[in-house]
């Protein structure tokens, strides 16, 4: 049978929260908006958090939360899915693209600091592939230059850095949970924040700028007018629905983080003797790596797409993270202007590999996968 690349866990408990949903009037802002956003908000031990459509749109909506505008400079990576910089183009800002470190592929000090001008605001940094960047470094970078940083966790709902979850450090954090997430909610994602200011803003621009809280309004009839709407903004709600097939999924974040770094464990003990073939870190000191992915980087003599079509004929799907965001057809001619000199991103764009990974993998699939790459690679010597 062919192995996805990503499949979710979804089990009759989802199922049967879902199916209730529909047996309510409340298919949007009602009480699973409430009731996600409280678990989500104490699953992270903050007061506050905001569930939205997408990932994406959390990323719109805390920039503007932010006061992020046009003639605002953010720092980025580009190894990154391409969401982080159309987000900060999207709201007229410019994205100035950093390297990463080579072992975490997240941002650091050393790539940012030389970036920063006095038009920089603010650093989006991203917890790529569920590993935890070096928050408190980056934490004191921008507090010395007085800038905001957005975590973008959308890849590490449950990472810890020093016992602390990812997506606690940020002015705002941002998740995402589409289906070859962690945990999902179809398509979906949430915001989080520090402060009421900020929770009710990202609540008025989720929806169309209006100031209450839309799931007081549909609970309680409060007299507001629906059609007013002091601010632009946006129709980034999620469904009722969806945050019932969340909640239940948030239930059960840790047997599912467990059964994904058992899935990791065992495919370094299945890959381990391929010559050149370099593993992403197992353990990194202080941090608890939330396993979104398994990307592996080829051999520097590998061709890449060879060996993507040598396993698809065996019916074993892979992908190619991350192509850098400066390299895109989109981007390029955006940035005509400034060609970033990022090595590290280049090389390592060029070799990643992410092979089969989901939280019900099994053993027999991952040794399918393991003997396939084995003689692609083999081929190629």
């Amino acid at each position: 049978m062919p192995i996805p690349l990503s499949a979710p866990d979804i089990t009759e408990a989802e199922i049967a929260a879902v199916t209730a949903v529909l047996r309510t009037p409340h298919l949007s802002l009602g009480p699973e908006l409430a009731a996600f956003e409280a678990a989500f908000a104490k699953y992270h031990r903050l007061a506050h958090a905001v569930a939205v459509s997408s990932g994406t749109a959390g990323l719109h909506m805390a920039l503007l939360t932010l006061n992020i505008g046009e003639g605002d400079e953010v720092i980025v990576p580009s190894f990154a899915f391409i969401a982080v910089a159309n987000a900060v183009l999207h709201i007229r800002a410019t994205p100035v693209f950093a390297d990463i470190d080579p072992v975490t592929l997240n941002l650091t000090p050393s790539t940012v600091e030389p970036l920063i001008t006095p038009r920089t605001r603010a650093i989006l940094v991203v917890h790529t592939f569920g590993i935890p960047a070096d928050m408190h470094a980056l934490r004191a970078l921008a507090t010395r230059h007085s800038l905001v940083i957005i975590e973008d966790a959308c890849e590490a709902i449950g990472a810890e850095l020093h016992q602390r979850r990812v997506g606690g450090f940020g002015d705002l954090s941002v998740f995402g949970f589409y289906p070859n997430k962690q945990i999902t909610t179809g398509e979906g994602g949430a915001v989080l924040a520090h402060t009421q200011a900020h929770a009710d803003r990202l609540r008025s621009l989720r929806n169309q700028g209006r100031i209450a809280y839309a799931a007081d309004i549909v609970q309680s009839q409060k007299a507001v007018d629906w059609l007013h709407h002091p601010e632009i903004g946006f129709n980034y709600r999620l469904s009722d629905i969806a945050c019932a097939l969340g909640r239940v999924q948030l239930s059960r974040i840790g047997e599912i983080l467990s059964l994904r770094r058992a899935a990791a464990e065992r495919y370094y003990a299945l890959l381990a003797d391929i010559p050149g073939l370099q593993m992403p870190p197992l353990t990194l000191p202080g941090c608890t790596i939330s396993w979104f992915v398994f990307v592996v980087r080829l051999p520097q003599t590998a061709h890449r797409a060879s060996i993507q079509a040598l396993l698809s004929d065996r019916a074993i799907a892979t992908a190619s993270y991350f192509a850098p965001i400066h390299q895109q057809p989109a981007w390029r001619d955006l940035i005509v202007q400034f060609q970033p000199h990022l090595p590290t991103t280049e090389t390592l764009g060029s070799r990643t590999l992410a092979l089969p990974f989901f939280t019900r993998i099994a053993l027999s699939q991952q040794e399918q996968v393991a003997s396939a790459l084995r003689q692609a690679l083999a081929t190629q010597n």
